[in-house]
């Protein structure tokens, strides 16, 4: 069976969850992508143009720091990497993620949460941040049960 690792980025604890639950059923490590800057409530106002998370979204070059690595991720074969969805992208800190290490031949399966929207085109986007890799879409998991959570891991597994 391949080692398998659940790294996440959560802005308020909804993505949290589903990454604690989603590595509990699947037997895998978990990783938490922490900002070296955190975010505030004010950052994250989508309504606001000048929010922080607003302005990341609208700048594709836009990397924010994070604050540790994983240790060994040459060991990893899967690793499923979530995060809330932001104007139907990925955050930019998932880019500093990826970018933050050679993932060639890892498969890496995708999964968020959202407060409406779907994935859009977030897993063509982060390619480029993850070359070599083979990313998979997997999917909104808003709200999904430990018995879902487990039927979407085994299907990469």
């Amino acid at each position: 069976m391949a080692k398998t690792l659940v790294a996440y980025f959560s802005a308020t604890g909804t993505t949290k969850d589903v990454a604690c639950r989603l590595a509990r059923v699947a037997d895998s490590d978990l990783f938490a992508i922490v900002p070296a800057n955190p975010y505030t409530s004010a950052d994250l106002d989508w309504r606001d143009k000048q929010s922080r998370s607003t302005l990341e979204a609208a700048d594709p070059s836009c990397r924010p720091a994070i604050t540790s690595r994983v240790e060994h991720i040459e060991d990893y074969d899967v690793i499923f990497l979530g995060f809330p969805i932001w104007w139907y992208v990925a955050p930019a800190i998932v880019n500093t993620f990826l970018e933050s290490y050679d993932l060639t031949g890892k498969t890496i399966v995708l999964f968020a949460t959202s407060g409406g929207s779907g994935m859009g085109k977030t897993a063509s986007t982060l390619r480029a941040s993850a070359l070599g890799a083979t990313i998979v879409d997997g999917g909104i998991l808003n709200n999904a049960s430990d018995t879902e959570l487990k039927k979407f891991a085994a299907r990469y597994l």
